[in-house]
């Protein structure tokens, strides 16, 4: 019996010996990995975190002008399709996004004015020089033009096709349209547009304000389709009319008077108003919109679907 309990207490002395052994290599192991992770993290880091960050400004500043190009521009221009047809090319070429807010010149003056844009491409002569006079834009640039048109109902209630072939200019078919009452649909959303008609109205010396004038407060193309659906007259520019007359039941009454000209202008945001401005994409915009590929580009728009381009190009360069 002694025997057994001798040879028991030789083990357990033997197992406690190799645990602690054990015990004790574990440690050192533990100790010498942790070492190397620490000497590799120490040294990794710098090399790691340096260079992106200067990867990151030379990036940033190589790309400057090449950030997204916000162009508040009236619905006239957007509505005919020209900007569809000229963005892919700028974007091509210059590689930079083209973002486009269509709306009023009215209001996108006041876009511009609020630095939610970069640049804008208006039609409002009196507006773009208050909005230069007053530091938000830089200059007037005169791009293009077509005519404002007085379109009306078929069967012309207010006599202006006459059988005389007598023509009016803008104000007299004014005249005759709130002397016979016949309804008129202005745009009333303080655009370009809008305002020429405001201006035509003065020159009358009329107030239009009876039920036979109806205020829309919308853009060109939605004026264009109530105006049909309403059997009214309406002042359009050109250029939309002709792009959806096949989806209207007007004509035009009044084409090409001297009173309804209608210039287009870009004017570049002034950058020392609002931070954030993309004057480098302005330049480059304006340089290219200026550029004898985009003037012709501009001049043949329309000639192939409506025998006639729907802006004409008078830039002239400095």
């Amino acid at each position: 019996m002694s025997k057994y309990i001798h040879l028991t207490n030789s083990v357990v002395s033997f197992l406690r010996k190799k645990s602690f052994l054990a015990v004790v290599i574990s440690i050192l192991l533990f100790s010498f990995t942790g070492c190397g992770a620490g000497e590799t993290k120490e040294t990794s880091a710098p090399k790691t975190d340096a260079p992106k960050e200067t990867a990151a400004v030379e990036t940033e500043n190589k790309d400057q002008t090449k950030k997204a190009l916000t162009l508040a521009t009236t619905t006239s221009v957007n509505d005919t399709g020209l900007l569809d047809y000229l963005r892919p090319e700028f974007e091509k070429d210059t590689g930079i996004t083209l973002k486009v807010i269509s709306q009023g010149t009215g209001q996108a003056i006041k876009t511009g004015e609020d630095g939610n844009a970069d640049v804008l491409l208006i039609h409002s002569k009196s507006a773009e020089e208050k909005f230069v006079a007053d530091g938000f834009g830089l200059e007037r640039i005169e791009l293009m033009y077509n005519y404002f048109v007085i379109v009306g109902p078929k069967d012309d209630p207010a006599g202006i096709l006459n059988s005389s072939g007598e023509k009016y200019t803008a104000a007299q078919t004014f005249e005759k349209i709130s002397q016979t009452k016949s309804n008129f649909v202005s745009r009333g959303d303080d655009s370009g547009t809008h305002k020429k008609e405001l201006s035509i109205w003065k020159n009358t010396k009329i107030e239009p304000a009876d039920n036979w004038y109806i205020s829309a407060g919308k853009g060109m193309g939605a004026v264009l389709s109530m105006a049909s659906e309403k059997k009214a007259y309406t002042l359009t520019d050109k250029a939309t009319y002709l792009s959806m007359k096949d989806k209207l039941d007007l004509q035009i009454v009044v084409d090409a008077s001297d009173d309804l000209f209608n210039q287009y202008t870009i004017i570049q945001v002034n950058p020392d108003k609002h931070e954030g401005i993309n004057k480098e994409g302005a330049d480059a915009f304006t340089k290219w919109m200026t550029s004898e590929k985009v003037l012709k580009m501009i001049d043949d728009f329309g000639k192939d679907k409506y025998g006639d381009s729907l802006f004409k190009v008078n830039y002239k360069k400095n």
